[in-house]
């Protein structure tokens, strides 16, 4: 570090693949001789990394930086990430709060506007799509021993509702050699947990230009995921986002035989409706849906699948949300987040007739939030107890330990996630162990795998006791 080196604060928002941006960014910036700020009151320039996906998070974005410049009015602010990159013609006269706008396109540049706007001059920046950005990270925003890696940019997909490849543009993905070298790399630091992320991991090497490898008539993720199952060590990989009509079946068979490849699989529906799901640009139904879940959960009975619903798409009338509804309570997914259609600029949802008003789109998603919860206690007690009535174990990756008072003899807690709960998104464990227990509290740190005995349900959360080694 340079002496007398300017300090940053990133305020980070967004989605997991915005995540490893603000860590890039982060990266980028130390290298090139800035001090990270643990706080925001120590920083000399603050850093927004803004998410532009839906309404409520682009709200969210601004709101952060005019209360930045509110309480903070003498520090220079950077507005970058993907509203940044989306809005940086309108951004460059229209938001003065922020002394420099910086888009998504390229991070290695961010130094480069860093400077400029240490030397008082307001900088715009957001270069075109290219590559993917990724690279070796010196932070993580994630907790402990839990990183996401990113395999692909962009999306080609073209949901009527989404604007990701108007902000990230069309699907690019890296080359396996580099996704490889990056996890093992990871994994010398004694990382446990490996997220993939990319829009749609389906995705992965279908574009013309990506290189196929060993001729293997597989599809470019089976190949991916069979290299990091070559790899030595105990750890984790999950997946995340996989988009239902492409699904790669022959993965299925690699999940059979690595267990660190966990059978988690997130794939978001967003309707039930054969209507709406066309008029979403998708080209799937909810039969073929449905069959795909069965095929799955065929394959590898205890897996465990995460989806998303989105309630009020134009178009959507009683019976079409009663479809999605109905297909909710068919596929039972342990997992389900619903949320109310945002009308995004430049999208084709944007321009369709027949909207549906906001209030029955909030009440939709409460009727299917209400329904997936049900749903959801009812899958996790039988990840509590086996058929046989026997409390079943698991290993456990911890994120926070609670402690009572010293002395109090009391019941101590820590909360973690089972392999079928993803960071952030979904429920937890919560694991009770003896405060003055001394081998307990070695055992059980932020960033560690402990094993433990479930014992019951709670919300969304399953109650566990810690095992001994």
């Amino acid at each position: 570090m340079t002496k007398n080196a300017k300090k940053f604060f990133l305020d980070e928002h967004g989605c997991a693949k915005n995540q490893v941006d603000g860590e890039i960014i982060i990266s980028n910036l130390i290298r090139a001789g800035y001090e990270r700020a643990e706080r925001i009151e120590d920083a000399d320039f603050i850093v927004i990394n803004s998410c532009g996906f839906i309404e409520s998070a682009k709200k969210e974005s601004l709101d952060a930086l005019v209360g930045a410049r509110k309480n903070f009015p003498t520090k220079k602010i950077i507005f970058a990430g993907c509203l940044a990159q989306r809005y940086s013609e309108v951004f460059k006269t229209e938001l003065p709060e922020a002394d420099g706008i910086f888009g998504n396109g390229d991070l290695s540049l961010i130094s480069d506007l860093a400077k400029k706007v240490l030397q008082g001059k307001r900088a715009v920046l957001a270069p075109e799509q290219a590559g993917v950005n990724c690279g070796e990270r010196l932070a993580n925003l994630s907790y402990e021993n839990s990183v996401y890696v990113k395999i692909t940019e962009g999306c080609s997909n073209h949901c009527a509702f989404c604007a990701i490849p108007l902000i990230r543009g069309e699907l690019r993905s890296r080359p396996s050699k580099d996704v490889i070298a990056e996890i093992e790399s990871l994994l010398h630091r004694g990382v446990f947990e490996i997220n993939l992320v990319g829009q749609d991991l389906a995705a992965y090497g279908t574009e013309e230009n990506f290189v196929r490898e060993n001729g293997e008539k597989k599809s470019p993720l089976y190949s991916l995921l069979k290299k990091i199952s070559a790899l030595k060590g105990n750890f984790w990989v999950r997946l995340l986002y996989i988009h239902p009509d492409h699904f790669p079946l022959d993965i299925l068979e690699l999940f059979k035989k690595d267990s660190r490849l966990l059978a988690y699989f997130d794939i978001p529906f967003q309707s039930g409706d054969d209507g709406i799901i066309r008029a979403m640009n998708r080209k799937c139904t909810q039969s073929a849906y449905i069959e795909l879940v069965n095929k799955i959960r065929t394959a590898l009975p205890h897996a465990a699948i995460r989806t998303t619903f989105l309630a009020g798409f134009p178009g959507e009338d009683e019976n079409a949300f009663l479809n999605t509804l109905d297909f909710l309570k068919k596929i039972r997914a342990d997992w389900a987040g619903a949320f109310c259609f945002s009308k995004e600029d430049g999208t084709p949802a944007a321009k369709m007739k027949n909207p549906v008003p906001k209030k029955v789109a909030a009440a939709r998603q409460k009727i299917l939030i209400e329904a997936q919860e049900e749903i959801t206690a009812e899958n996790l007690s039988r990840r509590v107890k086996n058929e046989n009535a026997e409390n079943l174990e698991y290993e456990i990756l911890i994120e926070e330990v609670f402690l009572e008072k010293e002395g109090a003899g009391g019941e101590a807690f820590a909360i973690g996630r089972a392999w079928f709960e993803a960071p952030d998104v979904d429920g937890n464990f919560v694991v009770r162990f003896d405060s003055d227990d001394e081998n307990a509290l070695a055992l059980v740190k932020p960033g560690k795998v402990v094993r433990a005995k479930a014992v019951g349900v709670n919300g969304v959360d399953i109650d566990s006791v810690l095992l001994g080694k």
